[in-house]
């Protein structure tokens, strides 16, 4: 609890995943992936309760060996490739409020970003608060301007993204940042439903970029155990 504001953390995890097999699971330096994510959150001063969505029984145990809670499983229709996440969230959402279980905010904490750390968390949570907010989303800095970026046809001829020249010098490009997915947080009110666009979220929590590692494919494993040498000296 924050400032009298009772947080619920949700993480969804589900059995299946394309790049990675049992991705949310996989051994990392001697712990599952969702671990990272799960000790994040149990370390925060401000998470009342941290739920883990899964369908999948072995991510369930898994899950609550690590400390999280697994009230129930998803239904099997929440756990496809085309389910959006928001639809999760909502689910656990309506099946605690039917225990009798509201909170004011939920923060979205994905098993796939394990760099992200506690004190993010906190400070994202004390930032939409303290600004009286609906929602917040993380993101990162990137190198790569889009205004150098460009859209290729079948005639491998090149048109500028942003439909605009580019004959502007390096230094005096604006800073430009990305969704990075590691926090998310909305106010649990009638504004937060099936048509809420998680990435569209209003308040920006800027994150380092040495913590920004989306978890997709083999390689991002290797580079996951070289990064995490890094953040622990």
């Amino acid at each position: 609890m924050y400032k009298n504001k009772s947080i619920l953390a949700i993480i969804p995890a589900r059995g299946g995943s394309k790049g990675i097999a049992r991705k949310n699971i996989i051994n990392v330096s001697g712990k599952p992936l969702i671990q990272y994510t799960i000790d994040s959150a149990k370390k925060s001063k401000y998470i009342d309760r941290l739920v883990v969505s899964t369908e999948d029984a072995e991510i369930a145990s898994i899950s609550v060996r690590c400390g999280a809670e697994v009230p129930f499983l998803r239904p099997i229709e929440l756990a496809e490739d085309e389910t959006k996440t928001v639809d999760v969230l909502i689910d656990v959402i309506k099946k605690l409020e039917e225990l009798g279980c509201k909170y004011d905010y939920m923060v979205l904490l994905q098993p796939t970003q394990p760099l992200r750390q506690t004190f993010h968390i906190d400070e994202a949570i004390e930032m939409i608060i303290d600004k009286d907010e609906d929602s917040l989303v993380s993101v990162s800095e990137v190198r790569e301007h889009p205004i150098l970026m460009r859209t290729v046809d079948e005639k491998n001829e090149a048109r500028s993204l942003l439909g605009q020249r580019s004959d502007i010098r390096r230094q005096d490009f604006s800073k430009v940042y990305k969704v990075n997915g590691a926090v998310y947080i909305n106010r649990l009110n009638n504004k937060f439903n099936i048509n809420t666009s998680l990435n569209d979220n209003k308040l920006a929590y800027i994150m380092d970029k040495k913590y920004d590692l989306d978890i997709d494919e083999p390689e991002d494993l290797d580079l996951l155990v070289i990064r995490l040498k890094g953040i622990n000296r």
